[in-house]
């Protein structure tokens, strides 16, 4: 290339250059030819990012320089040609893009790789449309997808990897890979293409061309692709079927991975199809015979059969009997005399027991097994071991506020009820007489084996002294010394003797009105009184402390201050004559009266420890409870 300022710089004016160079191109030219002729032939202009033609002229040692009839060569870096292509030779001709006219130098920057990046562009846009199917290689992992080469390097988003996304996108790198042309940006030259839409695509044709030849009944091989607890999902080639966890086996499991992993291959039985909702629903244990059919032919009622203890729940216990048969051991079939909290008191997973069948439900496929059946029932022939009237010894193993329940035996209680236990004490709670864990003697009252339920009395092993030796010992007008044991706002109670008390109304404590009983005694006060009146019926004793005055004398009165009516065969022990005698209280009245004078002066110790030990066991023993009630009329029943 002539440089002109350099020529101005030697005086070498235009014309001179121009009829040298004509001599000198004569032969090209001819002699009437200009120069700038001779420049338009051999030299073209170009424009920057244009894809032209050019020859190799030589090679460097990272460089080729290409002549592209430009005034000056182009240049080339030499790394543009791939490992795998074809090296430049001198003479070789190549496309490439003009990058730059000239730099500094008078070099024009010419670039290979670009000039074949745009011709493979053209190429794929002839070829290729959105919605088409591209093959490729995933070349790069980049931010938010794979970098997957078809010619050109085109982008799979994330997302658009596969139906349900990999853990790791990174492991498709080096695949070929099909995907399905999603978007064409030819300014930007950019193409976004899915994986995922073109499987979905074939899984729907799939799924269709399947929805249509599914039967039920029909057996199919599948995937396991998925499993929850409920179940595992089987891809059956273009569509998912459940396999829910109670169609995996007859038997229980506990998990659905008991019985298949993913990537497994199965047989499934086609159960039901609902081609609407596109829904499967599938069955291993059905390619089997069910265990429970002509179930009661192999375990007949009341048959004994060994099984194996599966599970244990705080209900009771299942026992396997054969593959695919279990049944339930409630927990009140368990044992005849234990009484358990929790079936792990006596079984675990893995024992061997022998229980019977009780009942079986073939609809529900339930069978109900008993352990205690296979002992004796110590209730059986109870009648014949206590007959009413017998004395029997029993350790007391519970305390209630209506009485105390005796074990006999292991496994047969008796109820001692309250009103039993003594026959002149009043008894409000059983502690008041009995410690748990005390061995008694009581005798039998009454036995109901249906209902495996006895009546006990203690008072029973004595006489009555109410028939015996109280009337005599404390007929009407005989006067005895007694201890003050209770004082109500009606009057005060007069212990005579051990477990025996009468009633010293307020209108007998003195010749005078008494507004105020505690005024006159005080509790344990030995005092004298006069017996008013004997009532063996209601077994109550009245009381006077007006020791000179006559019975016929005395007006009685009840609680409320009012007369009471003399009773028809009783006059006071003094004959027709004599004065009726006061009404003793109701039972009602006494337990009033009692709980005010717990809360002034505070239950003893002893007496509150017991209460609350039998209201602890009480609340721990409900059923016994309830049991004792009925008990409780019952005896009451047979007091009358």
């Amino acid at each position: 290339m002539v440089d002109r300022h350099l020529l101005r710089e030697f005086s070498i004016t235009d014309d001179e250059l121009d009829s040298f160079l004509g001599t000198s191109f004569a032969d090209l030219t001819g002699e009437d030819a200009d120069m700038d002729s001779v420049y338009d032939e051999t030299s073209r202009s170009f424009d920057a990012n244009e894809i032209i033609e050019g020859r190799v002229i030589r090679v460097d040692d990272d460089e080729v320089l290409v002549d592209i009839g430009a005034k000056s060569e182009g240049l080339v870096l030499l790394e543009e040609w791939e490992e795998d292509e074809k090296q430049p030779e001198p003479g070789d001709t190549v496309e490439v893009l003009m990058e730059d006219l000239e730099d500094i130098h008078g070099v024009i920057l010419l670039s290979k790789r670009k000039a074949d990046r745009i011709r493979e562009w053209e190429r794929i846009i002839e070829k290729c449309n959105e919605g088409d199917i591209v093959t490729g290689n995933v070349v790069r992992k980049i931010k938010g997808g794979l970098l997957v080469n078809i010619g050109v390097n085109v982008f799979l988003p994330a997302s658009q990897v596969d139906i349900r996304r990999p853990n790791d996108i990174a492991d498709f790198i080096g695949q070929d890979i099909e995907c399905i042309v999603l978007k064409i940006d030819e300014p930007r030259r950019n193409i976004v293409v899915s994986r995922r839409k073109l499987i979905e695509d074939r899984r729907a044709d799939l799924k269709r061309n399947l929805l249509e030849k599914l039967e039920e009944g029909q057996l199919r091989e599948g995937v396991v692709k998925n499993i929850a607890d409920f179940g595992a999902f089987v891809d059956l080639g273009g569509i998912d079927g459940l396999l829910h966890i109670t169609d995996m086996s007859w038997g229980r499991i506990d998990h659905p991975s008991n019985m298949v992993n993913i990537d497994d291959k199965i047989e499934v039985m086609i159960l039901n199809v609902d081609r609407e909702k596109e829904k499967i629903a599938l069955g291993l244990k059905q390619k089997s015979k069910s265990p429970w059919e002509n179930i009661e032919d192999r375990y007949p009622l009341n048959s004994r059969v060994t099984g194996e203890v599966t599970n244990v729940m705080s209900y009771g216990a299942f026992v396997r009997l054969e593959d695919g048969i279990e049944g339930l051991v409630h927990i009140s079939e368990m044992s005849w005399t234990r009484r358990i909290n929790h079936p792990s008191e006596l079984v675990n997973i893995g024992d061997q027991v022998e229980v019977v069948v009780l009942n079986i439900n073939t609809d529900k496929q339930e069978i109900s097994l008993g352990m205690k059946q296979t002992q004796p029932n110590p209730w059986d022939n109870v009648t014949e071991k206590y007959p009413i009237g017998a004395t029997v010894t029993g350790k007391v193993r519970n305390l209630t506020n209506y009485g105390a329940f005796i074990e006999l035996e292991e496994g047969v209680d008796g109820l001692l009820h309250v009103s039993d236990m003594s026959w002149t004490r009043k008894i409000s709670h059983a502690s008041e007489m009995l410690k748990k864990g005390d061995d008694i003697e009581c005798q039998i009252v009454s036995v109901d084996e249906d209902r495996r339920r006895i009546a006990l009395g203690l008072k029973q092993l004595a006489g009555d002294p109410w028939e015996t030796t109280i009337p005599d010992k404390y007929g009407p007008g005989t006067i005895v010394t007694g201890k003050v044991t209770k004082i109500t706002n009606f009057g005060v109670f007069v212990e005579l003797e051990s477990e025996l008390e009468g009633l010293l109304h307020v209108s007998e404590l003195a010749d005078h009105k008494v507004d105020d009983p505690e005024q006159e005694v005080k509790v344990g006060e030995e005092i004298e009184v006069r017996v008013l009146r004997l009532d063996l019926d209601d077994r109550k004793i009245g009381l006077s402390r007006r020791l000179d005055a006559e019975l016929d004398d005395v007006q009685q009165v009840d609680e409320t201050g009012k007369p009471v009516a003399a009773p028809g065969e009783l006059k006071g022990g003094m004959g027709a004559s004599g004065g009726p005698l006061f009404q003793m209280p109701t039972a009602e009245q006494e337990a009033e009266t009692a709980a005010a004078e717990t809360a002034a002066e505070g239950a003893p110790a002893e007496t509150e420890s017991a209460e609350a030990e039998s209201t602890e066991e009480a609340s721990t023993e409900s059923s016994e409870e309830t049991e004792g009630s009925d008990e409780t009329e019952e005896t009451e029943k047979v007091d009358e």
